[in-house]
């Protein structure tokens, strides 16, 4: 006995046509929501742009508030980009023309993903450290970024940078203390900011040379 044919056999036909259907409608679906996306992605975007500016802005006098000090955005020299860590932008604090320290955006792997911006002078010493995004755990790694987390000693996680010489690097249980629990965290903030000050030192170094 032949076997019916598709277009005999009305249950196969309506099962087919719920199949397409059913991609028509997760089809439409997924255009929509791009296309919401888009739209507010349109909107936000440059207010998240600004308030990370801002940021930026606020940061930087912070670490170096001396108010006859220019601010500036490096546009002639690439960074490195080791593994995933990339330096976004590098900023730099000039008086009279001549550089007198900068600030490096770094962003990479911590537990999860993170932002810093990093003051160094042109000496090497640490005036400052931002964090402009972490989304570690709360109550863990978050205290990286926490102002009313305080180490052994009395500091924020953060705090305890300033002042020191950022040359030779950084290392957990060496030159900085990492925080109980959150030892990845602690470990890839010193990561971030290692690569900045390399790249901030590399630049220094360059416009010196050039003066």
């Amino acid at each position: 006995m032949m076997a019916e044919s598709t277009a005999g056999n009305p249950a196969q036909k309506e099962g087919l046509w719920s199949m397409v259907r059913l991609g028509l409608v997760l089809t439409a679906y997924a255009v929509v929501s791009c296309a919401v996306l888009a739209l507010v992605n349109t909107f936000t975007a440059p207010k998240i742009a600004m308030n990370q500016q801002q940021k930026v802005s606020e940061a930087m006098t912070e670490f170096f508030p001396d108010s006859a000090l220019v601010f500036e955005t490096v546009t002639d020299y690439t960074p490195q980009v080791v593994g995933a860590i990339t330096v976004d932008e590098i900023y730099v604090a000039k008086k009279d023309g001549r550089i007198v320290g900068g600030a490096a955006q770094v962003t990479g792997p911590t537990y999860d993903q993170g932002t810093i911006l990093v003051g160094i002078g042109t000496d090497g010493i640490v005036t400052g450290l931002k964090f402009l995004k972490l989304t570690d755990s709360p109550g863990f790694g978050l205290k990286a970024s926490d102002p009313t987390f305080t180490l052994p000693g009395g500091m924020t996680f953060y705090g305890q940078f300033a002042g020191k010489s950022a040359k030779e690097g950084f290392t957990a249980g060496e030159n900085f203390d990492a925080i109980s629990g959150a030892t990845i965290t602690s470990v890839a903030v010193s990561s971030l900011i290692n690569e900045g000050a390399k790249n901030l030192l590399a630049y220094f170094s360059e416009k010196q040379e050039a003066q």
